[in-house]
């Protein structure tokens, strides 16, 4: 299992998401309050974030537990942005190390997270992988089941499905792997989508800004959280939806 986070909002330095808050993503590599699989999320981490009038998102990935790469604290003191996403890894057993297994994905405007896992990888998830054209899989950035979410969903981006679609699509069909845990977070900068499907969701939203995440980041009363088994739609301009798988 791993914890991400998406944000959207006014443009503020990384670290007042990630680090600065009591329980920030930074804390949760090493103590979650929810995670049910794994206890510690120390086996790589990543954050994504998008620049004013640049649909592209730099992204800045590491190997190991995040506090032990100073460049991420100083993206946090100096970056702002106002739309970004990071995750930190607990790698499943049999999964490869190293900086490319480590989320956030990218593909074009894009980037993507996974918590959870696809049991049996990668024998059992032969089924998926047969979907895709070999050259989306000869692309994939590690042999690792959450690679192989991220090509399935961009692949249904690039289709012309709706974010949301395109997750809920991709959750249908990989539930088909028995004991499958399927959180997926996506976000292009202007939208945000995630699927709770085996394991902790959260959001908040306020007048100016919207954030989704594996656990709470802090004890906030108007964090909500949502219902295992669903997707959620969420921007600045609709606030928050959520509809059952």
């Amino acid at each position: 299992m791993c914890r991400h986070l998406a944000y959207l909002g006014p443009p503020v330095p990384l670290r007042t998401v990630l680090s600065d808050p009591p329980h920030g993503l930074t804390e949760q590599a090493w103590r979650p309050r929810r995670q049910t699989h794994g206890t510690m999320n120390v086996d790589g981490f990543g954050v994504g974030w998008y620049a004013p009038d640049d649909p592209v998102p730099a992204r800045h990935r590491g190997a190991g537990p995040v506090w032990a790469d100073p460049t991420f604290a100083e993206l946090g003191r100096s970056v702002r942005s106002g739309a970004f996403l990071a995750a930190v890894r607990s790698a499943t057993a049999g999964m490869p190390p190293g900086v490319a297994a480590a989320a956030p994905f990218r593909g074009g405007r894009w980037l993507f997270s996974h918590n959870g896992a696809l049991p049996g990888f990668p024998a059992g998830a032969a089924g998926l992988a047969a979907s895709l054209p070999v050259e989306r899989l000869l692309a994939l950035d590690a042999p690792t089941d959450s690679c192989l979410l991220w090509a399935l969903t961009l692949d249904r981006l690039e289709r012309g499905a709706p974010p949301a679609e395109a997750v809920a699509e991709v959750v249908h069909e990989a539930a088909k792997v028995s004991g499958a845990r399927l959180n997926l977070l996506l976000t292009d900068g202007r939208s945000i989508a995630a699927s709770a499907a085996g394991a902790s969701l959260s959001w908040r939203a306020g007048a100016d800004h919207v954030v989704v995440a594996s656990e709470p980041y802090d004890d906030d009363p108007t964090w909500q959280d949502a219902t295992d088994g669903c997707v959620l739609a969420a921007d600045l301009d609709h606030g928050v939806e959520t509809t059952p798988l």
